[in-house]
Formats: structure tokens, sequence, C-alpha cells
């Protein structure tokens, strides 16, 4: 069993930024990657960035050059989000895979095993 659990949302204006963190509790030796992703308003859930284990990742072209994924050594993972626009308002969640990104679509959300809450996250303009 993995728990996962997102903190660091909130409301910014746009321009702003926002540091989401995700705490994994459980055992990490099966996880080779951790996707965020966000259900914005009218919207199916997408993925936003993932993280594997060698620190490889990958970029929604949405939030290329905007957001930053990253991951410390005691299980936790971040999100740090810049320039942020109201486009960018929804629920973010962070999720496991078992698989890394040789192995299909890493922003398909089927394939993650364990999701966390979400974090609401609201751009004003």
């Amino acid at each position: 069993q993995v728990d996962l659990v997102e903190s660091g949302g909130g409301s910014v204006q746009a321009g702003g930024s926002l540091k989401l963190s995700c705490a994994v509790i459980g055992k990490m030796y099966h996880i080779y990657l951790i996707g965020w992703f966000r259900q914005t308003p009218g919207k199916e859930r997408e993925g936003v960035a993932a993280i594997d284990n060698g620190g490889i990742t990958r970029y929604a072209d949405s939030v290329k050059g905007r957001f930053t994924i990253s991951k410390d050594n005691a299980n936790g993972f971040y999100l740090e989000m810049n320039n942020l626009n109201p486009e960018d308002t929804g629920v973010y969640y962070c999720a496991t895979r078992w698989f890394g990104f040789d192995r299909g679509d890493w922003s398909a959300e089927y394939h993650y095993a364990y999701w966390g809450q979400g974090t609401q996250v609201t751009i004003s303009s």
C-alpha cells in the first residue's frame, strides 16, 4: 500500500508562483515514476509533469519552461510552478506508476496506480 499526500496549493495572482509537494508514504521500491496531474474546470484530467527514479523528467507542452518537477532523497516530490496564469487553475494530484518512461504514455492517467487526494490551485487574473 502506498499513500500520497499533496500540499502547497493556494490562490495567487497571474504571474505568481506556487510550489506543490507530494509525500509518498509506503514502499518505494516498486515505484518507477511519479506524475503530477491536474483537473481543470470543464476538462479531463491531464498530465502536467513526471519524474522517474533516475531524475529524468517530462512535461506537458503547456507548462514547459514554467513548471519544474523534482524529488528529494526522502520520498518527497515537488512541482514548482512559475509565471502562473488562470488556465493553470485546477486540482493538482500526484500519482505513482510501476514502470518507466519507456513503457507507454507518461501522461495517461490509467497507467498510475495510487493517487493523492489533490490540492487546489487557483490563479486570478
